[in-house]
């Protein structure tokens, strides 16, 4: 007999019929809000994974298809080079084993859309990209038993297969780097705080400076994007006017503190020190060029991939708490600090 967690389990844990837990599981939407999250709760407390029927059968072809889902609004597809990389580098391995790729946004307003095809045998396989904390779709897809690989660890309490980089410690080098400068009025601009990545990036710092005798760091939070950036640069100006060196989780976001602290009057690097994150290509474009951290975006696009086709593959062997890859990340200096 299994000790897995039934589905009726579920639903009592929850507080509703079992009927309801099912609704929410296929993404209904005749499911209120609040119900749906009692739903998600129970399902993450008590491990259910709920057991799919294998794709195919009579009349059915057996070709493979993997969605992409990012878990950002739709114009972020767009607007940031970063997505674009993750997905061509990813649909790259899928198009030589013949398996065509979907992309589609889901933000936790929209997940109760985007769900039902997911979970109801549309596709044999998500890349999951950009989960928050208590994001409705990745709790129902940990359980929906379709295979699955996230890029970047999932949300704290949420156990799914993940390809990750060395955040933390690419925020370490990027501290290492500013106190061997002789920077010491320093400021972050981190990225969204419920984001694992962004959680990271901000610890790996942090951490590095108080160890230096560091504290009290002001930190402004954007969303990466150049918006976030310019703001929150100008907000990190009118709380510490004397900011020597400033982090940026992102280089979109380093490359609009770098704008913003030229119409401040200020010098980049002689008197401002700013390091970004990603080595995107407005890295080398920005005047003067960015220090950033790397991470191999296409590396690990294409692994996340290969690892979904051989969970998709073969299930018994390719997934779980013990194959999930950290690559690591690498400080390249230029020109602004």
């Amino acid at each position: 007999m299994s000790d897995l967690p039934t589905l009726a389990q579920v639903a009592a844990e929850a507080g509703v019929s079992p009927a309801t837990a099912s609704r929410v599981l296929t993404g209904s939407v005749r499911v209120s809000t609040s119900t749906r999250r009692q739903v998600h709760d129970a399902i993450s407390r008590l491990g259910y994974v709920r057991h799919r029927a294998p794709r195919g059968g009579a009349g059915r072809r057996s070709d493979h298809m993997v969605a992409a889902v990012l878990c950002e609004p739709v114009h972020r597809l767009f607007t940031e080079p970063f997505y674009a990389r993750l997905i061509t580098a990813a649909e790259e391995v899928l198009t030589r084993h013949g398996v065509p790729l979907a992309m589609m946004t889901a933000t936790a307003a929209t997940s109760t859309v985007a769900t039902p095809p997911l979970v109801s045998g549309g596709v044999d396989g998500v890349l999951l990209i950009g989960a928050r904390e208590r994001h409705p779709l990745a709790v129902t897809l940990a359980a929906s038993g379709v295979p699955i690989r996230c890029l970047g660890k999932p949300p704290e309490g949420i156990e799914l297969p993940h390809v990750d980089m060395d955040n933390r410690d690419g925020g370490r080098q990027a501290a290492e780097h500013l106190l061997l400068g002789g920077r010491r009025s320093v400021a972050v601009i981190s990225g969204p705080p419920g984001l694992p990545a962004a959680r990271d990036r901000l610890d790996g710092f942090l951490q590095t400076l108080a160890l230096a005798g560091m504290t009290g760091v002001p930190v402004a939070y954007g969303d990466f994007s150049h918006n976030s950036g310019v703001h929150g640069m100008q907000w990190l100006l009118r709380r510490m006017p004397n900011v020597d060196a400033v982090f940026a989780a992102s280089d979109v976001m380093a490359a609009a503190a770098v704008q913003t602290l030229r119409r401040a009057g200020r010098r980049v690097p002689d008197d401002v020190a700013v390091i970004g994150f990603d080595d995107a290509p407005v890295a080398r474009r920005t005047s003067p060029p960015l220090t950033t951290v790397r991470q191999p975006v296409e590396e690990f696009a294409a692994l996340a991939a290969r690892l979904l086709l051989l969970a998709m593959s073969s299930p018994a062997t390719a997934g779980g708490a013990g194959n999930n890859p950290v690559l690591p990340t690498e400080l390249v200096v230029r020109e602004s600090a």
